[in-house]
């Protein structure tokens, strides 16, 4: 099943001005406005200049190229943008449309066949590829989807601005990492946590810019009885034309086996994608790069199940992410 997830939150009219409301990419397969392009644009922010841009990586399409691919976690297949499509002329696929599953619900979109797709040492040929509205991609030319990393290694040098997709996680990676045993579930990578003292899942997205929570997270930790306060409230856009509500809490001290993670503001929303999981009943977070990107490093190992990360700093046990959820993104 395709999932892809690109998730963002556009300021809220008459919000405060200490709100945590920022532009987001709206996803579908017909043309933005002016002004929703621009405000799309605030997330093409490169991986090698923001710790919370999205990863990404060169990739050749037909023997051309490169191009760049985010590579996406969250996603369990591979999409290419109209302007790619256009470029190379590729042609339609055998099937003519398929269903996408993103944040916040279903599309049906076109669909093309890539004669080969190769990025670092992986190979992909024949691959039956959506086409999604660019913005979406946030200037990249496609996506590459986790499922296609089966039995290869990702690691990502943020300090280094390295990406590299292998048969096995780097040893520079390695060497001091903390390293946690994952589960796959729907061939996600999804790590045990606990936010508070609630226990759930979270599902580590290089694709998704912010952490995003279900309600029965939410509910568990009884933010409102909590905090006595009323969550900001904002819309959620995602890689279709559906818009979610959310609401903006900051949540208490989040534990990933040793990892411990502060100061985080957390959307909370009753998202399609959870359902798509199977994860609405159960306490659950998607982990976005907000989080990811505070890392020194990150590895994941699809082959054995494991996810390594190192600190950027000299505690390896505590991560705060940079920044709150602000009004607008600085493009660098």
């Amino acid at each position: 099943m395709l999932t892809t997830l690109f998730s963002g939150i556009p300021p809220a009219a008459a919000a405060p001005e200490d709100s945590s409301a920022v532009a987001a990419p709206s996803g579908s397969d017909r043309p933005l406005s002016k002004a929703a392009s621009e405000e799309a644009s605030l997330f093409a922010l490169p991986t090698n200049h923001d710790h919370i841009g999205r990863v990404v990586v060169a990739a050749m399409v037909n023997g051309k190229g490169p191009f760049r691919f985010i590579v996406d976690t969250g996603a369990t297949h591979s999409t290419v943008s109209p302007g790619l499509v256009h470029a190379l002329g590729l042609q339609p696929s055998e099937v003519p449309s398929i269903v996408l599953n993103g944040i916040t619900g279903t599309a049906r979109v076109s669909a093309v066949t890539l004669d080969r797709l190769q990025a670092g040492d992986m190979t992909f040929d024949h691959l039956v590829a959506p086409v999604v509205w660019a913005p979406v991609m946030a200037g990249a030319d496609g996506i590459l989807g986790a499922a296609g990393l089966t039995g290869r290694s990702l690691s990502v040098d943020f300090e280094r601005n390295e990406v590299r997709i292998s048969r096995g996680v780097e040893m520079s990676v390695r060497a001091d990492a903390m390293k946690i045993h994952a589960t796959v579930t729907h061939g996600l990578m999804t790590l045990s946590m606990q936010v508070g003292r609630v226990h759930g899942l979270a599902v580590i997205d290089t694709g998704s810019e912010r952490t995003l929570g279900n309600p029965a997270l939410r509910d568990a930790l009884k933010l409102r009885a909590r905090t006595g306060a009323e969550a900001l409230v904002t819309s959620v856009y995602g890689a279709t034309e559906q818009v979610e509500r959310g609401e903006i809490w900051r949540a208490p001290t989040i534990l990933i086996d040793a990892l411990r993670i502060n100061n985080v503001q957390v959307v909370y929303g009753d998202f399609h994608i959870f359902k798509v999981w199977e994860m609405q009943d159960t306490p659950a977070m998607i982990v976005g790069m907000d989080i990811l990107g505070t890392v020194g490093s990150l590895g994941i190992d699809f082959r054995n199940d494991y996810v390594y990360f190192t600190s950027s700093r000299a505690d390896t046990t505590t991560f705060t992410p940079t920044g709150n959820l602000s009004p607008t993104l600085q493009k660098k």
